[in-house]
């Protein structure tokens, strides 16, 4: 049988491969700790499951409509409204099973060969992985470790061309914990007005994860991109939701139908059920998020201290999401052979920077989504790693 080209040209996601691994090597007796999942370790609030809960034993067991459920919809648009004072139209939301759903969507909405996308490196990698499939180039926008791992709005806007269909953005950034400081967006929107023919795809999944003086600003704040932005977020980080898969996007008026069409033939609809718990998120006490968020702070300092006591690495504070990115360029070892030492034998698993990008050649990503006990031990166990090696 022969396959679709395409296929090829996808990628599989390091965090979740490396988690089969780890699975794999605790089933033979080994103690990991894993620090490579891009996961919360706390469950999902009560009143949220009882929402869902409450859905199935009213018969809410149907289809639902492919954009989601109006109060839902409802309760996303409010939501915008309150955090960033913008007026969001519920029937421009589309409720996906998950962030990677709208990311998806975007890039079939614009790539095709002959086009361009640019998509920030190191990076989340379904961006890459999805570009490539589409058939469209794939431009990285670099994010250096000495500009804070936040893009420098010069070098996005220079390497727009006439072919360049796309951009996509990400504050917090998945992998390295960059936020894009307020100047460097505005200088992109306003440099973005020579460009009329460029979308905008903001994955925000992390905007409510900032620490000390670090802002979380949305692209949703500029009034002049609104028609060619296309929002992302969603409940599974927030809410400790992943297992939920449950995400959304805010579309321009220009783009929902495209995207609609999309969703009615990759999905249908969202699980019912986990729509409801979406509302009772939303709309409910945000007091265990918020925990959660001050617990991932107090673990960022635990872990970028100990990090910079290791022997060869040094650690930036992150200033959101729950990632710390480490330069290991110092160790002996490239990125992908010390990850892969340290879960082999160290039975820490963590995930190489390369994983994400060019950009993240000589870096790891550690996840603090983990409690503090684990964390210092897996650094204990790095250390011993890099002494004995």
């Amino acid at each position: 049988m022969r396959c679709a080209e395409s296929i090829a040209r996808l990628s599989k996601e390091s965090a979740l491969t490396v988690l089969g691994r780890a699975v794999a090597l605790e089933a033979e007796g080994r103690s990991i700790i894993n620090l490579g999942v891009g996961q919360p370790d706390f469950k999902t609030p009560d009143h949220i499951v009882e929402a869902a809960v409450k859905a199935l034993r009213d018969g809410q067991h149907g289809y639902t409509p492919t954009k989601g459920i109006l109060p839902l919809r409802e309760a996303v648009a409010a939501h915008l409204g309150a955090r960033f004072g913008v007026e969001a139209d519920p029937e421009c939301v589309l409720v996906v099973p998950g962030g990677k759903m709208t990311i998806s969507f975007a890039v079939l909405l614009f790539g095709e060969p002959g086009a361009e996308i640019l998509y920030p490196d190191p990076g989340f990698p379904p961006y890459r992985s999805i570009i490539d499939y589409s058939g469209a180039k794939a431009v990285p926008i670099p994010h250096r470790e000495e500009n804070g791992f936040a893009f420098k709005a010069e070098e996005v806007l220079a390497r727009i061309t006439a072919n360049t269909r796309l951009i996509i953005l990400n504050s917090p950034s998945n992998p390295t914990g960059g936020v894009t400081p307020r100047g460097e967006i505005e200088k992109l929107v306003e440099g973005l007005d020579a460009h009329p023919h460029v979308a905008v795809l903001s994955d925000e999944i992390y905007g409510r994860m900032c620490y000390d003086r670090a802002e979380h600003v949305s692209l949703l704040e500029f009034p002049s991109i609104r028609e060619r932005l296309i929002y992302l977020d969603g409940w599974s980080k927030t809410y400790a939701m992943t297992g939920w898969r449950l995400g959304y996007g805010l579309w321009p008026k220009s783009l929902i139908e495209g995207a609609e069409k999309l969703a009615i033939n990759f999905h249908s609809c969202v699980n019912t059920p986990a729509q409801f718990a979406g509302i009772a998120a939303l709309e409910g006490p945000q007091d265990e998020s918020e925990r959660m968020v001050a617990a991932f702070e107090q673990r960022r300092h635990l872990v970028v201290e100990r990090l910079n006591a290791l022997p060869g690495i040094t650690c930036q504070m992150p200033g959101g999401a729950f990632y710390a990115f480490p330069n290991v360029k110092s160790v002996a070892l490239n990125d992908k052979a010390l990850a892969n030492s340290l879960l082999g034998e160290a039975g820490v698993a963590l995930l190489a920077g390369s994983d994400f990008g060019a950009e993240g050649k000589g870096f790891l990503r550690i996840s603090y989504a983990n409690s503090e006990e684990n964390i210092a031990e897996a650094i204990d166990r790095m250390g011993r790693f890099l002494q004995n090696y």
